[in-house]
């Protein structure tokens, strides 16, 4: 008898589950796949729920963590370990820019942009892009921090006005 009340509760929370796996997952058949999982699980661990308590917070507990171990599985296949010498892979530049000609060619033709602007506005934005704060910029310039942030602000737009057709 204590077999029949547990399958029947768990047929009655299987539209709520499917909702809350599509929630998880935002696909319909990753949602489908989770909730197969969800209710095997449930029956296979059977016995060890406790009659007379919140059944659907039970399921819902498990579908979370299940959810959230898949996840996981997925994120630590999808690390990678260089175990190279020297770790070769990690110490490569992956994204440098100058792979191909064409990447050169958009470094050289942003320094002759950057470089044509004024000098009150050239300055504050190297070293923004060099790594400096505005608060940092402002006092090693002597100007207010507002006027740094324009003057960035304003190379900014005009960095993408001209450089429009290499983007």
């Amino acid at each position: 008898m204590k077999s029949l009340n547990f399958k029947s509760d768990l047929l009655g929370v299987q539209d709520e589950l499917l909702r809350f796996a599509y929630k998880l997952t935002a696909n319909r058949e990753e949602a489908n796949d989770l909730l197969q999982e969800t209710s095997l699980k449930a029956l296979d661990n059977e016995d060890k729920f406790t009659p007379d308590t919140n059944f659907k917070g039970w399921m819902y507990t498990i579908m979370r963590n299940i959810f959230i171990n898949n996840y996981r599985k997925v994120m630590r296949d999808q690390t990678f370990v260089d175990q190279t010498e020297n770790m070769y892979h990690l110490n490569q530049s992956q994204d440098s820019g100058f792979d191909s000609t064409e990447g050169a060619y958009d470094i050289k033709e942003i320094h002759r942009v950057v470089n044509s602007l004024p000098k009150e506005y050239m300055v504050p934005f190297s070293m923004h892009v060099s790594g400096f704060k505005y608060r940092e910029i402002a006092d090693k310039l002597n100007l207010p921090l507002g006027t740094v942030k324009s003057r960035i602000f304003f190379t900014r737009q005009r960095l993408q006005q001209q450089l429009k057709d290499f983007v």
